[in-house]
């Protein structure tokens, strides 16, 4: 039986007392996003401005916070509505979209950070190959990749879950995310079985790729001189603050379904809330203040507009 004949809408039951505090919730939510787009935008527009900045380096730092807009804006608009909506309810097809969105945009988080790590691997480790190994033809392809693969990846299962019957029309969530798979019928093994294969190609294995680069770029930066010790740090540093951050982030929201009503509603909505805040509101600034160019162009933007 097809699950749009099955039930239409979704209703999120994951708000804590909204209808007591929508306001307070709009207007703090709302703030963020603004936020967001503001920081995000404006060390993009630096990026894209500024030739000295059409390093690869920085060609990543762009995509990845043009990631984290595109990650917000596929979670905000939506949730915002909701705070001020007498029902917070969702179409089938719209919460499919939402979840594909939000697993092929995470999940191309994690592939950026990949190449980011691969581009500072290759400039310390191999200075005199970085501008033959690092071309545009490269840096295109690794950006095409980052964003194709984990749509392709990502597509397949919602694709199937589109013909699913389910038998709950209430998600525990203020999104919808993996936690969708709990409203269906019966469980799909091959679904669950597909999500451990998507799940290493896309975290694990980028992850434990990350970890190896950094591992060598430490090794090479301590038999160095301090020149490239200090290049090493400015460089890396903000790269496994933002990687940390959102390993700790994701994990929680890869979990979250297995701990089903274990889970307090109210650390749950506040998790959750974490989880589409904290990385794109902090990216930028992490990027900013820890890159010596991009706060060396912010710092001068900041005179002129006195």
């Amino acid at each position: 039986m097809n699950a749009n004949l099955n039930m239409t809408y979704i209703t999120l039951n994951g708000h804590v007392e909204v209808h007591r505090y929508k306001y307070l919730y709009f207007l703090i939510m709302f703030t963020a996003f603004i936020l967001i787009i503001c920081f995000n935008v404006s060390i993009i527009c630096l990026i894209v401005i500024h030739k000295n900045l059409h390093e690869p380096m920085y060609v990543f730092i762009a995509a990845l916070l043009l990631n984290s807009l595109l990650f917000s804006t596929n979670i905000y608009p939506k949730l915002l509505i909701d705070f001020l909506s007498e029902k917070q309810i969702i179409s089938y097809q719209a919460c499919l979209f939402q979840v594909f969105m939000f697993y092929s945009l995470s999940a191309s988080e994690f592939l950026l950070l990949s190449a980011m790590s691969y581009d500072r691997y290759v400039s310390i480790c191999k200075p005199l190959q970085y501008p033959t190994i690092m071309g545009g033809k490269k840096v295109i392809l690794l950006l095409v990749s980052a964003w194709l693969v984990p749509a392709c990846h990502v597509a397949v299962p919602v694709l199937i879950c589109n013909n699913t019957m389910f038998c709950s029309s209430i998600l525990e969530g203020i999104f919808c995310n993996n936690s969708v798979t709990t409203l269906f019928c019966v469980t799909s093994k091959e679904i669950s079985i597909y999500g451990v294969v998507v799940l290493f190609n896309l975290v694990l294995f980028p992850l434990l790729f990350i970890i190896f680069t950094y591992t060598k770029i430490i090794i090479i930066a301590y038999q160095s001189c301090g020149a490239v010790r200090r290049k090493a740090t400015q460089t890396c540093l903000p790269h496994l603050l933002v990687l940390i951050n959102y390993s700790i982030l994701i994990t929680y929201d890869v979990i979250i379904v297995k701990l089903d009503s274990d889970f307090p509603k109210t650390a749950r909505f506040v998790m959750t809330l974490q989880i589409i805040t904290y990385n794109p509101l902090c990216n930028p600034i992490i990027y900013g203040l820890k890159m010596k160019e991009i706060s060396k162009h912010l710092k001068m933007l900041f005179r002129k507009m006195k």
